[in-house]
C-alpha cells in the first residue's frame, strides 16, 4: 500500500510492516511486544559500504507525511554525496552536546576553581575571600555569561568602577579572574588570550596600583615600650588578654595562636608543634615555651581543643590589637 493511499486514509493503517512511499521513505508500523498498542514511525531506508540501513525520521505523532518526506530528500542527498546520514546525525548531536558542556559560565567555572584548589589553602579565611569578592564584584557583571564570551571589555567593566577607590581588593579581583579563565582555558571550556592577565596587557589599560594607593605598614611598638604595655597586658583579666600575651611571648602570628590545640602542647618538654597547614610556610613549627606562656596555658580552662576559643575580632573588640 502506497503512503499516497495511507495519506487519503489518515495514515491509520494497523498492518505490520514496512509501508514505502518511494525514495527510500517508509511507515514502519509495529505492535509493541509489552502493550500491544500499536506503534507508526517514519524510517529512511538506504545502503552504505554494502549494508542496508534504516535511519528513523520521527513519529507519525510528531511528524506529517510533509515533513517525512523532506527529511528523506535532505538524507537522501547526504547519502548521494558519500556520506551516511546516520553516522552524520550523531556527529552532529554530539558537537551540539559537546557545545553545551562547554557553555560554562563565569560562576560556574570560578565554583569549579575553588572546589579543585580550596584543599591546598591555608585557611578558610582566604576561602571566604573569594567567595566574597565573586559575590560583591564580579558575578553582578559576568558570572552569568559563558566563559568563552568574557573578553577585555567585560573585564574592564568589572574593575573599572573599584580600581581607584579600592585598589587592594581590585587588584585581588583581577588575580581571581586571571585565575579562574587559565583554568578555563586548561580545561577546554574557552580559547584565546586571557583578557584578563597583567603584564603586556591590562597594564596598558588601568593605572599600576603602587601609583595610586602606597601601602601603609601598621606602626610598631617601640621596643622600649614594650615592657611597659606587658606589665599593663598581664593586669588585664580576660581570655583576649592572655591570647595577646601568649602571642608575643611565642613571637607567632594572631591566627597561629588563637588556632592553637591543646593536643598540640608538649607540658613536659615545653614545646608548642604548630602543624604545617596552619604556618605561612607550610612546615611543622616548633616553639619552646618560656616559663611564662606555661603559667599562661595552665591557668586556662579547658573546654575543648582550643587553647584560645576566641577570634581576632574578639581581641580587636578588646582594645588588644588593631
Amino acid at each position: 500500500m502506497s503512503l499516497h493511499r495511507l495519506s487519503t486514509l489518515k495514515l491509520k493503517t494497523t498492518r505490520p510492516g514496512r509501508h514505502p512511499d518511494g525514495g527510500g521513505l517508509y511507515l514502519k508500523v509495529s505492535l509493541n511486544p509489552r502493550t500491544g498498542a500499536i506503534r507508526r514511525s517514519w524510517i529512511f531506508r538506504f545502503e552504505h559500504d554494502g549494508r542496508e540501513r534504516f535511519m528513523g525520521l520521527g513519529s507519525l505523532n510528531d511528524v506529517t507525511l510533509a515533513e517525512a518526506r523532506e527529511r528523506a530528500t535532505a538524507a537522501r542527498k547526504m547519502h548521494r554525496d558519500g556520506q551516511d546520514p546516520i553516522a552524520a546525525r550523531e556527529s552532529a548531536r554530539t558537537a551540539q552536546r559537546l557545545e553545551a558542556t562547554r557553555a560554562m559560565t563565569f560562576a560556574q567555572c570560578a565554583e569549579a576553581y575553588i572546589d579543585t584548589h580550596k584543599a591546598g589553602w591555608r585557611s578558610t579565611r582566604h576561602l571566604n575571600q573569594w567567595n566574597e569578592s565573586l559575590r560583591l564584584y564580579i558575578a553582578p557583571v559576568i558570572g552569568a555569561l559563558p566563559v568563552q564570551q568574557i573578553d577585555v571589555a567585560l573585564v574592564m567593566k568589572t574593575l573599572q568602577p573599584i580600581w581607584r577607590e579600592r585598589t587592594v581588593t581590585a587588584a585581588r579581583v583581577r588575580q581571581r579572574i586571571e585565575a579562574v579563565l587559565d583554568w578555563a582555558t586548561a580545561s577546554g571550556f574557552r580559547t584565546g588570550d586571557n583578557p584578563a592577565r597583567w603584564k603586556g596587557h591590562l597594564e596598558n589599560l588601568l593605572a599600576h596600583t603602587d601609583k595610586i594607593q602606597k601601602v601603609k605598614h601598621l606602626a610598631a611598638m617601640p621596643y622600649s615600650e614594650v615592657g611597659a604595655f606587658i606589665t599593663e597586658l598581664r593586669a588585664r583579666p580576660g581570655l583576649a588578654a592572655r591570647a595577646l600575651e601568649f602571642t608575643i611571648l611565642t613571637a607567632t602570628r594572631s591566627n597561629e595562636a588563637l588556632g592553637a590545640r591543646w593536643s598540640e602542647i608538649d607540658f613536659a618538654a615545653g614545646v608548642w608543634t604548630i602543624p604545617a597547614e596552619r604556618t605561612k610556610g607550610q612546615r611543622e613549627h616548633r616553639v619552646p615555651l618560656a616559663p611564662r606562656a606555661l603559667e599562661i596555658l595552665r591557668g586556662l580552662p579547658r573546654d575543648g581543643d582550643r587553647v584560645f576559643p576566641l577570634g581576632r575580632t574578639a581581641m580587636w573588640l578588646a582594645g588588644l590589637v588593631r
